[in-house]
């Protein structure tokens, strides 16, 4: 399920499109904002410098979210800042396109990963934090948080589904990588 690249035009049009929420980066300082649901998991996916290069490919490459049965339509092959991509959600007809634009990257000898934003026409409104960290004993955790609300009517009409929804896309990350 790779989809194709965004067009140029695409990737400019959403680059230069807001943000949906204001609290861009609040992944990153740990602090999630108020009237948001809130998602933090975490998990350990192996040991090693080499698995933790791989887990951090897999996340730097669209590729979790390939695995984890979603299409990916990005900007750049590789997670790069205010890189953008459109993530489609479901299959055909039923399927949501769901904009996003990279707020940050982390880029550390034992921690690699990035977080992005939700953009107009995206169901949800905030960010997403994907990192993967390899500890001082070796251990590689892969962790996500996460800060979000509806969006859209259907979003908000779905309810209780969408955030049922969201927490079996972040197991499939989970296990992805």
């Amino acid at each position: 399920m790779t989809g194709r690249a965004l067009l140029d035009a695409e990737a400019e049009r959403l680059r230069r499109a807001p943000f949906t929420y204001g609290d861009v980066g609040s992944t990153r300082t740990g602090t999630l904002p108020d009237g948001y649901g809130h998602l933090q998991r975490s998990t350990v996916v192996g040991s090693g410098t080499a698995r933790f290069e791989r887990a951090a490919q897999a996340v730097l490459g669209w590729d979790m979210h390939r695995r984890a049965g979603l299409r990916v339509r990005p900007s750049d092959e590789q997670v790069v800042q205010d890189a953008v991509a459109v993530v489609r959600v479901g299959v055909g007809r039923l399927g949501l396109d769901a904009p996003v634009r990279v707020v940050y990257v982390i880029d550390e000898a034992q921690r690699q990963g990035f977080a992005y934003g939700t953009l107009p026409g995206h169901p949800e409104s905030g960010e997403e934090a994907f990192v993967v960290e390899q500890h001082e004993d070796g251990t590689v955790t892969f962790a996500i948080t996460a800060f979000s609300r509806p969006a859209t009517l259907l979003a908000r009409l779905g309810g209780p589904v969408g955030r049922a929804v969201q927490s079996r896309v972040t197991d499939r990350y989970l296990r992805a990588v």
